[in-house]
């Protein structure tokens, strides 16, 4: 059974106390940045020749066509200087025109980010209401049938991903209902379709806060001042919210990160799934169409949102415990 002790030997919340806080930056330097622009653009070869041999007709094979379009679109430069060009711009908060439509890329992610933002902070607070308390009670039942229930259902959740366990849902939704709606499109964060989308993106990370929880817990019932607690008489419930929870939220906080790239990577099969108009779509459709300036723009943005998951979670450290302050002062 897991227990609350991190791979080196050290426990769950001193792990989390010593963590260091430069790690939720990142390293993203200018070489790796130039990096992912370059395999963003070159790495699947000519973007213009790519868009045009898809193209009906004589003019994908037009070379003066495909040298002019290659000019207008600036990519007859070194890339240096394109380079430079686009992070100079994307500081005064341009990310160019998409070279499908010649939209501003920055229009088409603003049209898009609040479905995928309201679906993301949505799975967010389930996963937190569903899985805490979740843990919480498999631990203080440990090693019972209702602990292996919880603790096994978890795995068995987290062995599914979002593209299995959303067709698979919908299949059981037209099986067990074969007069409901399927739950296509977006209506709002209120609508019931929303239902079924919600719960595909929140398997995963209901699994691991599941289990995260319920080391923690585990960890902090063989605190000597829980022992003390119960052997004064105080009812376990008094035990659970006084001086249980509280110690168990700070290593299950660290965990926002890894939720945030499961939440990200999931919303691109759950949107695709149920016709949602978020980033996720955008991204596949993006893909398939070779529409270089936005997967560029939504890969940058998607990192930002994870690199600032993880600095939040350094801020929160000192709130929950604050042994966290400490320990990063005497480092």
């Amino acid at each position: 059974m897991p227990t609350g002790r991190h791979p080196r030997g050290t426990t769950l919340r001193h792990a989390a106390l010593h963590r260091d806080p430069s790690d939720s930056l990142g390293s993203v330097g200018p070489s790796r940045a130039a990096g992912v622009y370059a395999l963003a653009f070159y790495g699947a070869g000519d973007p213009i020749k790519l868009i045009f041999l898809r193209a009906p007709g004589d003019v994908a094979y037009d070379p003066a066509r495909i040298e002019a379009i290659r000019q207008s679109a600036g990519l007859d430069r070194p890339f240096l200087v394109q380079f430079g060009s686009y992070v100079w711009n994307l500081l005064h908060g341009n990310f160019g025109n998409s070279l499908i439509t010649g939209r501003s890329v920055w229009r088409m992610i603003s049209a898009a980010a609040p479905v995928s933002f309201q679906l993301g902070v949505a799975s967010i607070l389930l996963t937190a209401l569903v899985a805490i308390p979740l843990g919480v009670v498999a631990a203080l039942n440990q090693n019972s049938r209702l602990d292996y229930l919880i603790l096994g259902s978890a795995l068995f959740l987290w062995a599914i991903p979002a593209y299995v366990a959303g067709p698979l849902l919908m299949v059981l939704l037209i099986t067990l209902l074969p007069n409901a709606d399927i739950p296509y499109g977006w209506g709002g964060l209120f609508d019931v379709r929303i239902i079924l989308p919600l719960l595909v993106l929140a398997f995963q990370p209901i699994a691991l806060i599941v289990r995260q929880t319920r080391a923690a817990v585990i960890e902090v019932l063989s605190e000597d001042f829980v022992r003390t607690a119960r052997a004064k008489g105080v009812p376990e419930r008094i035990v659970a919210l006084r001086h249980i929870l509280r110690p168990v939220l700070t290593p299950v906080v660290t965990q926002l990160g890894l939720i945030m790239i499961t939440i990200v990577n999931g919303a691109i099969f759950v949107e695709l799934v149920f016709g949602l108009p978020g980033l996720g779509r955008l991204t596949v459709s993006s893909l398939l169409n070779s529409d270089f300036p936005v997967i560029l723009a939504i890969t940058l943005i998607g990192s930002f949102l994870v690199m600032l998951s993880n600095l939040l979670v350094d801020v929160v450290y000192p709130l929950l415990d604050p042994r966290a302050a400490d320990a990063r002062t005497t480092k």
